[in-house]
């Protein structure tokens, strides 16, 4: 036994046995009270300590019934109709603390019996929070042991999408960034991918067909790549997107174009294989919202008709579970009731938990956070742009370096913190149908245990060279 491993161990007061790469728990309770230690080995150690803490929570969530999930199957029965069309499931981007938020989200999930919703992160935050995607799901899986959860977890890689300015000066290598995402993200637990070549999409070109063309074929390419490396028994929910977020409305031409094309190059590539299980389009919002210069946001006016009926040709047509909807957080509570009635798939959120976040942060951490964007993000500051606007669109740029500042917060600050969040999960999640979506999760869900990887989690950290123009 390492001598790292044997010290987590001797810290969680041997509550987990591990012989090799098997692992059992030995004493739940006595875990519970010391998974703290482990998610902050996951975040701030570094070589074989970080790596057995991942790996330590990874096969502590499996030994208790916890396993990451795909979602496709649920949305293509919703697709079929075999599954009620009563809800839209939440996708959460959690940036920040993202262990204590997910304990808020389960405890609000536990309440109402709810199992239809998503854990992600971006391409793009995975930088700035410096987060990878195995610290990521070790967060989430972590949460779900501290809070008694039981069952499938969604973990989604969101927006994996392709620079365009990286694209222009070296497609092949910006492809095959992706595509590696790709390979660590499924190995860290993330069973569910969107798949975002939409940056590409030229609308120079004289036919919606040739518009997307490029987005057809490189969406085709890393399908089929994921397709080859999911592991055995998992189908990863993959979802494409015709319309990049912020940009003009989707229309029904662009879905049909796109769809047959991918229909057509999947068949040729992975004859038999299967394709999407849901679509992202554009109904109106932008990425955190639009801020207005006393730090307000902008009313936001969504093209619900088209959510649906897009969601509708999606089913009818492509047997995919239907639409779905992104920049959704700073949106107005009433407006969620609308995405369930308008029979949206999914809807991402994202931005409000991380404003809720420096809306409560002690004024002291927030003024530090806020200097250290003045000088690192100072390019960023365009003309006539106010304070406000220009710490709420770049503040977020300070996460990763604060990490372990933020991790070390008093408890009290922590607790507001998880109130907070949690009364915004339990609202979101009603407005949102998530009542007892339990039982649908497990009827349609697969229980297809993955055993992680122990090489994976021991092996060289990955990272890459942040772009600067992917979504969040």
């Amino acid at each position: 036994m390492s001598s790292e491993l044997n010290e987590l161990l001797n810290e969680i007061e041997h509550s987990l046995h591990a012989d090799g790469a098997a692992v059992s728990v030995v004493d739940e309770s006595a875990l519970k009270a010391n998974l703290d230690k482990l998610v902050r080995a996951s975040a701030l150690a570094s070589g074989p300590a970080q790596g057995w803490s991942r790996f330590l929570v990874r096969s502590a969530a499996q030994a208790l019934g916890i396993f990451p999930a795909s979602i496709h199957e649920l949305y293509l029965a919703r697709g079929r109709g075999d599954a009620p069309m009563t809800w839209a499931t939440p996708a959460f981007n959690l940036r920040v603390l993202s262990y204590h938020a997910a304990r808020a989200m389960f405890r609000a999930a536990l309440r109402m019996n709810a199992g239809a919703f998503i854990f992600e992160i971006a391409r793009s935050e995975m930088g700035y929070t410096a987060q990878r995607p195995a610290e990521y799901s070790t967060n989430i899986l972590a949460a779900a042991i501290a809070e008694g959860f039981r069952g499938p977890v969604f973990i989604q890689g969101d927006h994996f999408q392709v620079s365009a300015k990286k694209f222009a000066s070296d497609p092949q290598a910006e492809v095959q960034a992706v595509k590696d995402l790709c390979v660590e993200a499924i190995a860290a637990g993330f069973f569910n991918i969107d798949i975002d070549t939409s940056t590409l999409v030229d609308i120079s070109k004289p036919t919606i067909a040739e518009q997307q063309t490029i987005n057809i074929n490189l969406s085709a390419e890393l399908g089929v790549h994921i397709r080859a490396v999911e592991p055995k028994h998992v189908t990863v929910s993959i979802g494409g997107e015709i319309g990049e977020v912020g940009g003009q409305n989707s229309t029904e031409e662009e879905l049909r174009a796109f769809m047959d094309g991918y229909v057509r190059e999947l068949g040729k590539s992975a004859p038999g294989k299967p394709g999407l299980s849901k679509i992202s389009i554009q109904t109106g919002t932008s990425h955190g919202g639009t801020v207005l210069a006393d730090g307000s946001l902008a009313a936001v006016t969504i093209d619900f008709e088209t959510l649906c009926n897009l969601s509708r040709v999606a089913r009818a047509n492509y047997a995919m579970g239907g639409t779905v909807q992104h920049g959704a957080s700073t949106l107005p509570e009433e407006a969620f009731g609308k995405f369930v009635e308008n029979e949206a798939i999914e809807v991402h959120l994202a931005t409000n938990f991380m404003n809720m976040f420096f809306d409560k942060a002690p004024a002291d951490l927030k003024a530090e956070m806020y200097k250290y964007t003045d000088v690192n993000s100072a390019a960023e500051r365009k003309p006539g742009m106010t304070d406000e606007q220009f710490y709420y669109k770049m503040r977020k740029n300070a996460v990763g370096p604060f990490k372990a500042k933020i991790y070390d917060l008093p408890q009290a600050d922590l607790d507001r913190l998880h109130n907070a969040w949690e009364g915004q999960f339990a609202r979101l999640f009603r407005l949102l149908g998530m009542q007892d979506t339990k039982p649908i999760v497990d009827k349609f869900v697969t229980h297809a245990p993955v055993a992680p990887d122990v090489k994976f989690y021991l092996g060289e950290r990955v990272a890459e060279e942040l772009a600067d123009d992917l979504a969040d």
